[in-house]
């Protein structure tokens, strides 16, 4: 089991940037395949980016690919959403999530945060 918290939400306006961070705690936490979500009021939770902890590799929703960048950084057990040149279509609560292995499916992680809001304005 791994236990992870985010932080770095905030109000900003359309073009701006922002950071998001994760931090992870438990055993496991270096085997597993780390990813961002992000739920819109009335929408489904939906997949953002996703990165392998030992490897790198990363993935992405095509809603945000060229925008945001995900990262980590393995002595800090951290793991990073930069996002840039926001639009108010991102404004959603942002979890980080731990899974066994590479997917952007909702049902295949088994570890959550607790979600931190960001709101984009026009």
């Amino acid at each position: 089991q791994v236990q992870l918290v985010e932080s770095g939400g905030g109000l900003v306006q359309a073009g701006d940037s922002l950071r998001l961070s994760c931090a992870a705690s438990g055993r496991s936490f270096r085997w597993y395949f780390l990813g961002w979500f992000r739920q819109a009021p009335g929408k489904e939770r939906e997949f953002v980016a996703g990165i392998n902890w030992s490897g790198g590799s990363t993935n992405y929703a095509d809603s945000v690919k060229g925008r945001f960048t995900i990262s980590r950084d393995n002595p800090k057990n951290t793991v990073y959403l930069q996002m840039d040149s926001l639009k108010p279509e991102d404004t959603a609560v942002y979890y980080c999530a731990a899974g066994p292995g590479a997917s952007n499916r909702l049902n295949d992680y088994t570890s959550w945060g607790q979600g931190t809001q960001v709101t984009v304005s026009s």
